[in-house]
Parts: structure tokens; C-alpha cells; sequence
């Protein structure tokens, strides 16, 4: 009905804690919304006790004289009129003026033989013992004990939303996620990215924000990633939440509470079971660098095996264990005996053409005697390993001969193109 006619309870919620200084406001909020319960017991009491001292005033306080705080619309005559006395005197304001005109015992304050119409009942004296006693009992009830247990009340829900608010993390703080969880997952999928989990983690607030750099700390909490490369929403919640609160009581009960309540709101959410975890991945990386780094140091001593065994060789310079070279066929072998080779144009010619040439780039063209030669003396295998010209070229120029074969100016024509 709130939010039919008014406005949205849940607006007013959202603007509230935009207001930083607003923070009081929503705890004294919460505890008036706790306190309804109870306020609405006191108030049904508050009522029956003016309910039956009504009907007593009307029984003997009815024709008094009217005079003071009693006049033709403050009077006790009707049950109406004595509700709106008794309401005006449950603060303890202005009894003294319903009071005085019934302390009037006989003349000349009031007559007792005045007749009033529509009634036999005769005079408008009242009786001053019972009045004293009446506002006495009424005040003492309604003032002093009703009214004051609505304020003991308000302030015990107030402490008990002071405490709350105290606490680690509270509501307002899961509804701000879940906001922010709106603006990465506008589609209501429950996923996001793995890449966008760190740029995600940074955009909450406090207590649940983890500020970047915190892929490492990400990484630590071992969150499950599903097909696809991505996360879950819930895992992702429950993984800040430890962080905050951290492996307790306190923890376990709210994993519990929280999943409860994701089941409840999602009944048909979509659930995969998770492949791999954000640690487990990491440590998949890692392997896998030092697989490719200790794969190219193997390389590497192939590289320089052979290019010793052709730096001996063009010396003449060889072991009885040098009989057969280290590597017969591949791109090491190629480009080894290019560069050792006598002719600095077949070692032009190969390095152009094992370089990469770009679609728009047109590469200079060796005559057609040289193609003939590279592609009959050197044929390249069928699936055969191609090694990386950044790993070969280092070995290669470190090992090339500088007394025999090539000049210095084709060797630094060969060089650049290498390099």
C-alpha cells in the first residue's frame, strides 16, 4: 500500500545510504521498525485503560460545572468527549483543568439543585475526593508506566540496532553488493568473468571491498571457476565474507544463513560444477612457464652443441668423438651450416626465407639459381620443429666464424637480417 500510493520503502533505503552522514537515521529507522511489534501491544493496552476510565468519568463526572479546562467540547458527558479528555491528560499536561471544576463541592462554586436537560439528574457539583483519586490512578497508569514503556522499548531496540550496526558486516552491506553485482552481471546470469572478478572486488565498498593490486589475495582464497572462465556470484560473497569475519563461528553460521537465503530468492539457479579453482589455475600457469623455460634451455644446448661441433669443424679442429654432427635435419642444422657455410648469398637466401614476411611488405627476390640451390641441397622435413628466431639467433651470432670463410661486410649483412 506504501509504495502503491506513497513511495517505495526500498527508494527511501537507497537514498539513505547515499547520505554518509545518514547512518544514524537508518539505525533509529531500524530500531522503530523493530520496536512496531511491542508499540502496537502498549498502544492496544494504552486503550483498553482509557477505554474503562472513560466510561467511570462519564458515570460521575458527567454535569459538572463547565468551567476551566471543561467546556462544551473537552467535557465528560459523552464517551467521545471523555476519550479526547483522557488523551489530553495522558502526558501529564493540563489535568489540573479537568481536575478543578470537579474539586467544586457546593456553593457558591456550584449549584446542586440546577437541573440539566434531557436528564434527571440534578446540580453540576462534583466530588472532590473521587476526582483526585481518578486523575491520580489514571495518570499514574497512563503516564508514568504506559508512556514510559514505549520510550524503554524504543531505546532497547535502539541499543540492539547500535550493537548490530557495530558488527563486522551488517544487511545494508549485502544489499550494497548485490547493487554492485547488478552493474557486472547486467544480464542476471550469477557469473562473471574471471578477469572482471579483481575490477569487481575493487568496486565495492567497505568492509567488503579488497582494493587493488589483489589478484594475489584473489588468487589465495582458492575461489571454484566454472566452464568458461567464470565465477559464481554466491562464491564470490562467501569468499569477501570470510575475509572479513574470518574462520569462526561467526562465519560458519553466516555461510549458512546466506546460502539459505541465495535458495530461497534463486529456486532455479543455475548451478555447474566447478572445473578448476583461481589457485589451481595459478599454479597451472606457473607449471607450464617452467615447462616452456626448461624446454627452451634444452634448445638452447642443442643450438650450442651444434655450433660448436661447426665452429671445430671449419677449424679443423675435431675429436675422434666428432664424427657425426649433433643435428642432421631441423632449422638448428639449416641455419647452422648456412652460417659456416662458404657462400654468404645461400645464407641470405635462407635467412629470407625462413623470416616471417608481412601480407603488404613485398620481399626482395633471390634469383632463381639461388632458390633452386636452397631448395635442393636443404629441403625442409615434413613436421619438422621450427625453434624461435630470438632463441636461435643469439647462439648462431655468438658462434659465427670471424678468420674464415665470410667477409666482415657479409657477415653484417647476415647478422642484421638474423637480428
Amino acid at each position: 500500500i506504501i509504495e502503491k500510493y506513497f513511495v517505495s520503502p526500498t527508494l527511501i533505503g537507497r537514498v539513505l545510504r547515499l547520505i554518509r552522514g545518514a547512518k544514524g537515521i537508518r539505525t533509529l529507522l531500524f530500531a522503530l521498525m523493530m520496536s512496531l511489534p511491542a508499540l502496537f501491544n502498549i498502544g492496544l493496552l494504552l486503550f483498553l485503560i482509557m477505554f474503562i476510565f472513560s466510561i467511570f468519568a462519564m458515570s460521575n463526572f458527567a454535569y459538572v460545572k463547565k468551567q476551566a479546562g471543561i467546556d462544551d467540547i473537552f467535557n465528560f458527558e459523552t464517551f467521545g468527549g471523555s476519550i479526547i479528555c483522557l488523551f489530553e491528560i495522558t502526558t501529564s499536561a493540563g489535568w489540573d483543568g479537568l481536575l478543578l471544576p470537579i474539586l467544586n463541592s457546593g456553593p457558591p462554586d456550584c449549584d446542586p439543585d440546577i437541573e440539566n436537560p434531557g436528564t434527571d439528574v440534578r446540580g453540576n457539583c462534583g466530588n472532590p475526593g473521587m476526582g483526585i483519586m481518578f486523575f491520580c490512578s489514571y495518570i499514574i497508569m497512563s503516564f508514568l508506566v504506559v508512556v514510559n514503556m514505549y520510550i524503554a522499548i524504543i531505546l532497547e531496540n535502539f541499543n540492539v540496532a547500535q550493537e548490530e550496526s557495530g558488527d563486522p558486516l551488517c544487511e545494508d552491506d549485502f544489499e550494497m553488493f548485490d547493487e554492485t553485482w547488478e552493474k557486472f552481471d547486467a544480464d542476471a546470469t550469477q557469473f562473471i568473468d574471471y578477469n572482471r572478478v579483481f575490477d569487481f572486488v575493487d568496486a565495492l565498498q567497505e568492509p567488503l571491498r579488497i582494493a587493488k593490486p589483489n589478484r594475489l589475495k584473489l588468487i589465495t582464497m582458492d575461489l571454484p571457476i566454472v566452464t568458461g572462465d567464470k565465477i559464481h556470484c554466491l562464491d564470490i560473497l562467501l569468499a569477501v565474507t570470510r575475509e572479513v569475519l574470518g574462520d569462526t563461528i561467526e562465519m560458519a553460521a553466516m555461510k549458512e544463513s546466506i546460502e539459505a537465503k541465495f535458495k530461497m530468492s534463486n529456486p532455479t539457479s543455475a548451478s555447474f560444477e566447478p572445473i578448476t579453482t583461481t589457485l589451481r589455475r595459478k599454479e597451472e600457469e606457473r607449471a607450464a612457464i617452467a615447462v616452456q623455460r626448461t624446454y627452451r634451455r634444452h634448445l638452447l644446448k642443442r643450438a650450442i652443441r651444434y655450433a660448436c661441433f661447426m665452429h671445430r669443424s671449419k677449424r679443423k679442429v675435431r675429436s675422434q668423438d666428432d664424427g657425426e654432427p649433433p643435428e642432421t635435419e631441423g632449422l638448428i642444422a639449416r641455419k647452422m651450416d648456412a652460417l659456416y657455410g662458404s657462400n654468404p648469398e645461400l645464407a641470405m637466401a635462407l635467412e629470407l626465407q625462413a623470416r616471417p614476411v608481412p601480407p603488404s611488405a613485398q620481399p626482395p627476390k633471390p634469383t632463381t639459381v639461388m632458390q633452386h640451390r636452397v631448395s635442393v641441397t636443404y629441403p625442409r622435413p615434413h613436421g619438422q620443429l621450427i625453434l624461435p628466431v630470438a632463441l636461435t639467433s643469439e647462439v648462431i651470432l655468438r658462434s659465427t666464424p670471424t678468420t674464415h670463410g665470410l667477409c666482415s661486410s657479409e657477415n653484417a649483412t647476415i647478422k642484421e637480417s638474423i637480428v
